[in-house]
C-alpha cells in the first residue's frame, strides 16, 4: 500500500510567459500548458467565458500565440469560441480525455488521483484481453524480448533502480499491446506509458514493488511465450489488481476529500 504521498495540486501558474520564453514555439507550448492546466484544475471552470484579449493581457503574450494555444485547446474539446460572445470554458464531458496533453494536465492537478483511477480502470479492461491476443497471436521474437524484459524488470524492482523499472515497465506492457495484433490496443501504449510515467513522477509507485507484482510480470511473458491464453491474461488481469489494490487507500481517501466539497462550477463567469 503506498501512503504518505504528496497530493497537493500544482500552484497556479502567473506573470508574463514572455518573460521566462523566448522561442516561439516554446512560447506556444508553454502558453497551451499553463491555460489547459488552468481548466482541468478547475482555476478556469466550465461556464466561464473569457476574451482572448484577457488572455494576451494575462501571458504577455501576442495575439498569434493566444490564437494557435486556443486553436489546440478547441480541438481538445476544451473550449468552444464564439464571435462577438468570447471562449467558453466547456465541460469535461466535452474533453477528448484521451489526448495526452489533457492526460498530462490531469495528472499534474488536484484531479490527479481521479485521473488514475480512471485510467487504471481502462487498463484493467484492456491488457488482460491484449495479453490473450498476445499470446495467440505474437510472434516468437517478440515473445522472446518480453521474457527478457521480465527478466530485467524483476531485477529492476529488486534493487529499488526505479528509473530502470519505469523504463522497462512501460516497453512490457508496450510491446504486449503491440504483440496483441489489435492496431486499436497498439494505440493506447503511450496512454499506458502516461499512466505508468505519472504514478512514478508523483511518487505514487512504491521503490520496491512486491515480489507478487514481479513474479506476474514473469507469469504473463511465460504465457504469451508458450502459447496459454487464459493464463496471459489472468495474470495480467491479477496485476491490474495489485494496482488497484495499491492504490485503493489513495482514491478512497480522494472520494471523501470530494464529497467535502460542494461544486461551485461556473461560479467564475464573466459577463461581456
Amino acid at each position: 500500500m503506498v501512503t504518505n504521498v504528496e497530493l497537493s495540486a500544482s500552484p497556479p501558474l502567473h506573470g508574463s510567459v514572455a518573460a521566462r520564453t523566448s522561442d516561439g514555439e516554446g512560447l506556444h507550448s508553454q502558453v497551451l500548458d499553463e491555460i489547459g492546466q488552468a481548466i482541468c484544475e478547475g482555476r478556469m471552470p466550465a461556464g466561464m467565458t473569457i476574451r482572448s484579449e484577457e488572455l494576451e493581457n494575462r501571458y504577455q503574450v501576442s495575439r498569434s500565440v493566444i490564437r494557435e494555444s486556443l486553436r489546440a485547446l478547441e480541438a481538445m474539446g476544451m473550449i468552444a469560441s464564439k464571435r462577438r460572445v468570447g471562449i467558453r470554458i466547456l465541460p469535461i464531458s466535452e474533453w477528448n480525455v484521451y489526448d495526452l496533453s489533457v492526460i498530462r494536465w490531469r495528472l499534474a492537478g488536484h484531479g490527479r488521483i481521479a485521473q488514475l483511477r480512471s485510467l487504471t480502470q481502462l487498463r484493467s479492461a484492456i491488457e488482460p484481453e491484449a495479453a490473450k491476443l498476445a499470446a495467440s497471436r505474437g510472434a516468437l521474437g517478440e515473445a522472446s524480448d518480453l521474457m527478457g524484459l521480465a527478466g530485467r524488470l524483476w531485477a529492476a524492482g529488486r534493487s529499488g533502480n526505479e528509473r530502470e523499472f519505469l523504463t522497462l515497465d512501460v516497453e512490457f506492457h508496450s510491446l504486449i499491446l503491440h504483440m496483441s495484433g489489435n492496431e486499436m490496443f497498439a494505440r493506447l501504449s503511450n496512454l499506458v506509458s502516461e499512466v505508468l510515467i505519472g504514478r512514478t513522477h508523483y511518487g505514487l509507485m512504491p521503490k520496491y514493488p512486491h515480489d507478487e507484482a514481479l513474479q506476474l510480470h514473469v507469469n504473463v511473458a511465460n504465457a504469451i511465450q508458450s502459447g496459454n491464453t487464459e493464463m496471459a491474461g489472468q495474470s495480467m488481469l491479477r496485476i491490474m489488481s495489485r494496482t488497484i489494490d495499491e492504490m485503493g487507500e489513495l482514491w478512497d481517501m480522494d472520494l471523501i476529500a470530494d464529497s467535502a466539497v460542494e461544486p461551485h462550477e461556473g461560479t467564475a463567469m464573466h459577463e461581456h
